[in-house]
């Protein structure tokens, strides 16, 4: 673990590396090739990793060493390419950091960024379908039959709703196939659902969903939907008026 002064001089010079960078060119700069070198080293590691499981918890493990360095970036850069931090973001999408992976995104996509060529798809759509694919495992996740598990779970999944807005805007203009947006949109309403009294924002992305792919699986639970909110509005137009 760096000290705390290793880790203020690592973001403050990286934070002057990357603002007075070029935009659009490589990324430069001491820390950016100490960095560059341990990611290589890291991604090194990783491929001796046969367990999706375990890469995971090695990622959560190697990500720290990179915090500083991505937080000068993201603090004072003009927007040179930089496969580090765009390997961070997807780092942090794989393991659940979804605040984290997004605030870079937001830099990225700001900036138009690319991911390393590995990665093989663009930026936008790499948030959205990584980040539809982890919050829908989290909103899957089985809840004990508690009130306090199910307060936590409704929390979470405002949580995740809050996150998920926040990727639908920043991708809302970008080309993507639409089986993508689709999935982001099914993640979205799944989230809306979850959080308890947002039946009808769950319902329209769930529509969205299906009318962006038709075998987004979300058929049932629109129809399901549709009859809550049928239900509810009944009972609101059958209830007595005040003062009646």
């Amino acid at each position: 673990m760096h000290s705390p002064a290793r880790k203020h001089y690592q973001r403050v010079t990286a934070a002057k590396a990357a603002g007075t960078a070029e935009p659009g060119r490589p990324q430069t700069g001491e820390q950016y090739e100490l960095h560059a070198a341990a990611l290589w080293e890291a991604r090194r590691t990783l491929k001796g990793i046969k367990s999706t499981e375990q890469k995971i918890a090695k990622k959560r493990e190697l990500l720290p060493e990179f915090e500083s360095y991505v937080a000068g970036v993201l603090e004072a850069g003009s927007g040179a390419q930089d496969d580090v931090v765009m390997t961070v973001m997807i780092w942090r999408l794989d393991v659940g950091d979804l605040a984290g992976a997004l605030a870079i995104a937001e830099y990225a996509l700001r900036h138009g960024l690319d991911a390393p060529d590995r990665f093989e798809r663009d930026t936008a759509s790499i948030l959205a379908e990584q980040l539809a694919e982890e919050a829908i495992k989290q909103l899957e996740a089985p809840v004990q039959d508690t009130d306090d598990a199910r307060t936590a779970a409704a929390n979470q999944a405002a949580e995740l709703a809050m996150h998920l807005s926040r990727a639908e805007a920043l991708t809302r203009d970008a080309d993507m196939h639409d089986p993508v947006r689709a999935k982001l949109h099914k993640a979205l309403g799944y989230a809306q659902r979850a959080r308890g009294g947002h039946a009808a924002e769950a319902l329209e992305h769930l529509r969205r969903a299906l009318e962006l792919n038709d075998r987004v699986g979300v058929k049932k639970d629109i129809e399901k939907l549709e009859r809550e909110l049928k239900q509810q509005n009944a009972g609101t137009q059958g209830s007595p008026q005040n003062g009646a």
